[in-house]
């Protein structure tokens, strides 16, 4: 464990349970010894694993029992999401329930029959301690040997029936919540694949019921508890329907998407409050996830010194030592700030209004609150780098740049590009991660997708022949990477490599909370082929809400996205959002199953204009 290059289990190494990494040494061990194994999976901005860790896993008696009866293995669900997807495909079908950290026991020989998330070290919170549970499991499996099966993983299909294009906004308004915005009416998680679905079908509809669900749901999520308005970002989710209380996790592939969603809204509706959201996401960036070569941080904690959200609340009489009368009367005209709190006797600053703001002295208290908040002890950092969510916050950066037109989000996009094939590509390996410095060899679809996609993209800014050149043989060398993770003619892909200690399995298909590998690596190819001047292959729309960044790659290949081509590139506030440039010496755009010439630049760029 004090080898492991994971934060997560770097922090279970004081521990008294023995654990030990996954790998065939292991997995040897306990066969030969007819022990069972606990296989544990989190990681290490896990509110309920630092829990766990701090209770049960802490316990004498809990960790001598497991020290007897279990070879003990703990899994960082970032390093190995092939194991993390496998566990909690089995927690889900046989529970209906998942979540982490996932506890699941396999027999000797690796198959899994009993899981669950959390368990106290005693009767608490309704249940029962996790060594009479412990217990129990190994009485059922001294009289139950034999009896345990193989489990087949099992990665659903698409979709169970036909989707309707004219009728995918009526569907989704279906899920919206019409009191407080958002999707559903329990837990709120910021919807970022059916956001940008939405967006790609209001570019070419102006549908109405699109535009209200958009803009409702941007200013909800940047308005209220979801938002850290002092340092930018978003924190992971709300544990509220009404959006005001989060789990203060921070999540860097969040923090990507947010980027894409907001861009985006910028270039289709130019508000300037979705401006500045970008703007304080890429300041949340640079301030708290960058390395020293550009690379960006997988986490932070909710926890500080574990209590959740410490960091980030305050108390009416802080806010009253921080603040002088006049800023903390502006302050209270935008936030709601009370005696009582809004979070364990705390304030989590949510917004109530900006009317009648002097914004000008507000700026000040803001300015004020941050620095006072910069000196308090901070959450944890997880420092590894991952390859996929460092991807999707550089094409982030790109749609900032192009839709915001500042070319410091380019130069941060092509740092982190540079630096990532610098770091993780050797060869023919593009590794998932690593931490200061230590490179986890270990292939997964979404790493390898992913940086075709942003291949793609910076492929588009280029700005001259060479570097279009560059990146033209970069997407091929990547796009022929892709033919180790198929898993045959119409049979989909593979979310793992051949890494040896585990068996294959299907890709993700659920876009939530980020697009799926499935999802990306479709849509690289899609821009891919659309770049090399080859066919693309249609795809069938897949359930609504569940594949909706897979449902964008449906509605483009429909008809609904613009190939155009120009002697000179075409501003990036005129070019649709559906849409791939290509320099080439004709003035043309092909979309609806047919391409249109143009005379002039002038004439391509007013067809844009006039639709």
């Amino acid at each position: 464990m004090n080898l492991s290059s994971s934060p997560y289990l770097k922090q279970h190494e004081d521990n008294p349970v023995h654990w030990q990494e996954w790998g065939h040494s292991t997995l040897e061990y306990a066969k030969k010894n007819d022990k069972l194994i606990l296989v544990s999976v989190g990681y290490a901005t896990c509110h309920w694993c630092h829990v766990m860790a701090a209770e049960a896993f802490s316990d004498k008696k809990t960790a001598d029992y497991l020290n007897e009866h279990f070879v003990s293995i703990k899994v960082d669900r970032e390093q190995r999401p092939d194991l993390d997807d496998y566990f909690m495909n089995f927690i889900n079908r046989t529970s209906g329930q998942g979540g982490w950290p996932l506890n699941v026991v396999l027999t000797p020989d690796g198959k899994p029959f009993f899981a669950g998330t959390y368990f106290p070290i005693d009767n608490s919170r309704g249940m029962k301690p996790f060594v009479e549970v412990l217990a129990r499991v190994v009485e059922w499996h001294s009289e139950n040997k034999g009896r345990v099966t193989d489990f087949e993983f099992d990665q659903s299909g698409r979709s169970s029936g036909e989707v309707v294009e004219s009728e995918i906004v009526d569907q989704i308004h279906k899920h919206f919540d019409k009191q407080f915005s958002g999707f559903g009416e329990q837990t709120k998680f910021p919807a970022h694949s059916t956001m940008l679905l939405l967006m790609n079908i209001f570019q070419k509809t102006k549908d109405d019921a699109a535009k209200s669900m958009i803009l409702k749901t941007l200013d909800v999520m940047s308005a209220q508890g979801l938002h850290d308005h002092l340092q930018g970002g978003f924190y992971r989710y709300c544990v509220d329907r009404q959006w005001q209380i989060p789990h203060f996790e921070k999540m860097l592939y969040d923090q990507a998407m947010h980027l894409w969603v907001y861009s985006t809204a910028y270039r289709l509706f130019g508000r300037a409050r979705d401006k500045q959201v970008v703007e304080m996401i890429a300041k949340s960036l640079d301030e708290t996830f960058t390395d020293k070569d550009g690379l960006l941080y997988s986490a932070h904690d909710a926890d500080t010194k574990h209590v959740e959200g410490d960091t980030y609340v305050w108390t009416k009489q802080q806010l009253e030592s921080a603040l002088d009368k006049e800023e903390l009367s502006q302050l209270t005209k935008k936030y709601r700030i009370t005696d009582a709190g809004n979070f364990e006797g705390k304030n989590h600053l949510v917004q109530t209004s900006e009317t009648l703001v002097d914004h000008k002295i507000l700026a000040k208290a803001e300015e004020k609150l941050l620095k006072e908040r910069k000196k308090r002890p901070q959450p944890f950092t997880d420092k590894k780098i991952v390859t996929s969510w460092n991807c999707l916050a550089a094409v982030g950066l790109l749609l900032a740049n192009r839709y915001l037109d500042d070319s410091s989000y380019r130069a941060r996009a092509q740092k982190i590009f540079d630096s990532i094939t610098e770091r993780h590509v050797s060869g023919e390996l593009i590794a998932h991660s690593s931490l200061e410095g230590v490179v986890q060899n270990v292939e997964f679809l979404e790493d390898r997708a992913s940086l075709l996609l942003l291949t793609t993209y910076l492929y588009e800014d280029a700005n001259d022949k060479a570097a279009r050149g560059k990146y033209s043989k970069l997407i091929v060398k990547f796009t022929e990477g892709l033919e180790k993770f198929r898993a045959g003619e119409g049979k989909g892909w593979y979310g793992n490599s051949t890494s040896g200690d585990f068996t294959r399995i299907a890709a993700q298909t659920f876009d939530h909370p980020i697009p799926s590998a499935t999802s990306i690596v479709e849509m690289a190819l899609f821009r891919a082929d659309k770049i090399l001047g080859k066919d693309e292959t249609s795809v069938s729309y897949g359930d609504l809400m569940n594949t909706d960044f897979y449902n964008i790659l449906a509605f483009y290949t429909a008809g609904n996205f613009h190939e155009v081509k120009a002697p000179k590139p075409i501003g990036y506030d005129v070019l649709p959002v559906n849409s791939v440039f290509k320099v080439d010496p004709q003035h043309q755009d092909c979309s609806d199953f047919a391409c249109h010439r143009f005379e002039s630049r002038e004439d391509l760029i007013k067809s844009f204009k006039d639709n």
